[in-house]
């Protein structure tokens, strides 16, 4: 394996172009010396969930793309969370027009309810495991949970949560929530010296805490200001959860302009009496 630490975080003042170009310049290099040992690359599109929500620059993911069908090698994404509306289409590739080899679902086709997942896969990867028995091309790989009865149960739902985005218009309706928060946590950072950054993608976002943005200092290590900030919401009836000095916010996709308003409007409170 070759892990490859090429995505800086996108600052929301920044111009993301040139981080794109050095993040793909980065991989290149790496494919460049490489490409023979690499069958695959394997990214979380767009955001990354549990690593505090960081977030890729328009353009990473398309040029990704590219260099992985120039070099010959499959892409892999994990849409375990940003898939089923989380970053605002259907799944986070749609975004950049991006079809990968392989795709990696869960979350969503339950609900969350019971674990389930699923992979798909393109044709020229599923026709690889074709043949007679002698050629031992078979994928032989299973373990116990393996179409577990319960989960499969809940997952025969999985149509009818594709019918329910399609009778509820759910990606559209979803467009002026996402820009109101958008919004919302542009004035946010504006008026907010602790908030270091605030990164976006749909419905997702991730504020980092720092103790001034101005004098450019940071929280201690030890310091867990992040949960601080967490326990202090529940008294407004909000649950959110921390990474580290990073507050997580996944509201559902049935949130509303005015519970947005509402949810920007305590932590803002919270931080100020911080």
């Amino acid at each position: 394996m070759f892990p490859i630490r090429f995505t800086p975080n996108i600052h929301r003042k920044k111009q993301p172009g040139a981080i794109a170009d050095r993040s793909l310049d980065a991989c290149e290099q790496v494919m460049k010396e490489h490409g023979e040992e690499i069958a695959a690359v394997l990214v979380e599109p767009l955001i990354q969930g549990a690593a505090g929500l960081r977030t890729q620059a328009p353009g990473f993911l398309k040029g990704l793309r590219e260099l992985c069908d120039r070099y010959e090698i499959f892409l892999i994404v994990d849409e375990v969370f940003t898939g089923f509306g989380r970053t605002g289409t259907m799944f986070a590739c749609e975004r950049e027009g991006v079809s990968p080899d392989l795709m990696a679902l869960a979350k969503g086709i339950t609900g969350g309810y019971l674990p389930l997942a699923a992979t798909l896969a393109t044709q020229r990867i599923f026709n690889g495991f074709l043949g007679v028995h002698s050629e031992y091309r078979t994928f032989f790989h299973g373990h116990s949970y393996t179409g577990n009865q319960l989960g499969c149960a809940r997952g025969r739902g999985w149509p009818l949560l594709l019918d329910l985005f399609a009778s509820d218009n759910t990606l559209e309706r979803m467009k002026p929530v996402i820009a109101h928060l958008e919004k919302r946590l542009d004035n946010l950072f504006d008026q907010c010296d602790c908030v270091g950054d605030i990164h976006q993608c749909g419905l997702t976002a991730g504020i980092d805490l720092i103790r001034s943005r101005s004098k450019g200092e940071q929280y201690p290590m030890d310091q867990t200001v992040g949960a601080d900030v967490c326990f202090a919401l529940r008294e407004y009836g909000i649950w959110l959860r921390p990474l580290g000095n990073t507050l997580v916010l996944v509201p559902p996709l049935i949130t509303t302009i005015e519970e947005i308003d509402f949810l920007i409007d305590s932590i803002e409170d919270c931080l100020q009496k911080l």
